[in-house]
């Protein structure tokens, strides 16, 4: 396939700028004798610029590593499975003989204690040993990151500079790469992450690194303002959906709607709402929930859903609410909407505020203000904020690489607190940060390409037992 590329690129280099000809007698530089001393001579100019198939031939090759070793981590995932199902089964058969021994302790001698004791170390030690095994694996998805991070990078230059169907056989290749990483992610957090949904945790410890899928599907760096995710509440068999906006300024006017990941990837859209003119929104932190566009207007100031399975449009102006504070990093993001477990949010600030962070509840039939909460965060210091168990999340700008979740406010308890958990961001500047809870990760549009990010949180006992999802 390599030589393939090859002799395409240099076809395709020499269909674009090369020039052929035929050049009379004495005029010629080289050529070969044609009769009478007549010459017939062709020159071919080349480009100063030839495609870089050496790029090429290295995502390609990284592809194939990555989809090799993503195949053995399948392999150890079906490991852990089975080894877990055998632990489990072992330590309840553990439990049951330590119980008949307290029951009846003169009816077991030393020997069958030491028995006891022996199987509980082994059975200590396989555990120690699959716990090493898992943070393996998670080093591996780490280092897979990164890999996949650079052959994004290297195609969409690529894409951009060059002809786009000499890229096409390694774009597929990596697209079925990320599909394969993303299968695995999902497994792998359905075996040791079970807890999808479930609000019994302190909050979060820890960010991953940056996920990051492609450019845009407008293949454009400059629409820089945005956003991308999927649906927080998802009409049926629309579970898998992802959506995307992206605009040269802080507008919304389109928004696209992709089947599931794949889609997106290949940039193959089911359904492309262009908004109204009248219906233009500004700002970026927009949301899709229950398949309608939550989002800021101007005209008047306000907010705005447009459902896209009724057609229907609504607006609501919240009278305290200022456009004079908006995040650090964006303009014109005075309303930003937020999803999480326990339904809609959307912060602002005010005048009587100071410019201090408002969280307000959402009812999404009436689409009307449940109850408000006042922090103490001045927004204009906040780069974003999302929500996650009713709680706000404040992110601040650290370096030109982290970002760092600083600030929380418990809508429940009404207590807020600083924390510091960084993390790090692909791109320099990002215009929209969303939380998601069908499947607990933070969708960021970095500087036009999609990022998403796995959370850690502090679970309880009690939240390992009793996983629920609230999304209504």
């Amino acid at each position: 396939m390599i030589g393939t590329l090859y002799f395409l690129a240099l076809l395709s280099s020499a269909m674009a700028w090369g020039r052929l000809g035929l050049l009379s007698e004495g005029s010629a530089r080289n050529g070969t004798g044609g009769g009478s001393g007549d010459r017939c001579t062709c020159d071919a100019f080349l480009p100063s610029s030839t495609f870089p198939i050496k790029d090429l031939v290295v995502v390609e090759q990284t592809a194939v590593e990555i989809s090799h070793k993503l195949e053995l981590e399948m392999g150890k995932l079906e490991d852990y499975e089975i080894k877990l199902t055998a632990y489990a089964e072992r330590i309840i058969e553990l439990s049951v003989q330590i119980e008949k021994i307290e029951k009846n302790p003169d009816a077991y001698n030393d020997a069958d204690k030491v028995e006891i004791k022996i199987e509980i170390k082994q059975a200590e030690a396989l555990i120690k040993e699959l716990h090493l095994s898992i943070k393996g694996s998670t080093t591996v998805f780490e280092s897979l990151r990164i890999q996949i991070t650079v052959m994004v990078q290297t195609l969409t230059r690529l894409e951009l500079t060059y002809d786009k169907n000499l890229i096409l056989v390694t774009r597929r290749e990596y697209i079925t790469v990320q599909l394969q990483l993303e299968e695995c992610e999902r497994r792998h957090q359905e075996l040791f992450n079970p807890n999808i949904g479930s609000c019994a945790h302190t909050g979060i410890i820890k960010v991953s690194k940056p996920v990051v899928s492609q450019l845009n599907a407008n293949l454009n760096a400059g629409y820089k303002y945005g956003g991308w995710g999927k649906d927080s509440k998802p009409v049926p068999d629309r579970e898998s959906m992802y959506w995307y906006s992206g605009y040269s300024s802080a507008s919304i006017v389109d928004i696209r709607l992709y089947t599931n990941y794949k889609n997106l990837l290949l940039r193959n859209h089911f359904q492309h709402h262009n908004l109204h003119s009248s219906w233009y929104g500004t700002g970026n932190n927009f949301i899709l929930r229950d398949n309608t566009l939550y989002y800021q207007i101007n005209n008047p100031f306000g907010l705005a859903k447009l459902n896209f399975t009724t057609g229907k449009y609504e607006s609501k102006v919240i009278p305290r609410a200022s456009s004079r504070f908006s995040y650090t990093n964006s303009p014109n993001q005075n309303f930003d909407f937020a999803a999480d477990e326990s339904g809609l949010w959307v912060t602002y600030a005010n005048e009587e505020s100071a410019g201090r962070m408002v969280i307000a509840k959402i009812n999404e039939p009436s689409f009307g203000v449940e109850e408000e909460w006042q922090t103490s965060v001045y927004k204009p210091g906040v780069s974003n904020a999302f929500m996650v168990c009713g709680v706000l999340y404040a992110v601040r700008t650290v370096d030109i690489k982290t970002e760092e979740i600083f600030y929380k406010y418990d809508t429940k308890t009404k207590q807020e607190s600083y924390v510091s958990v960084p993390f790090e961001r692909f791109q320099d500047k990002y215009s929209n940060l969303d939380f998601n809870p069908t499947d607990q990760k933070l969708y960021m549009y970095n500087d036009g390409y999609y990022v998403n990010y796995h959370l850690w949180f502090n679970y309880t006992t009690k939240a390992t037992v009793e996983p629920t999802l609230l999304l209504s």
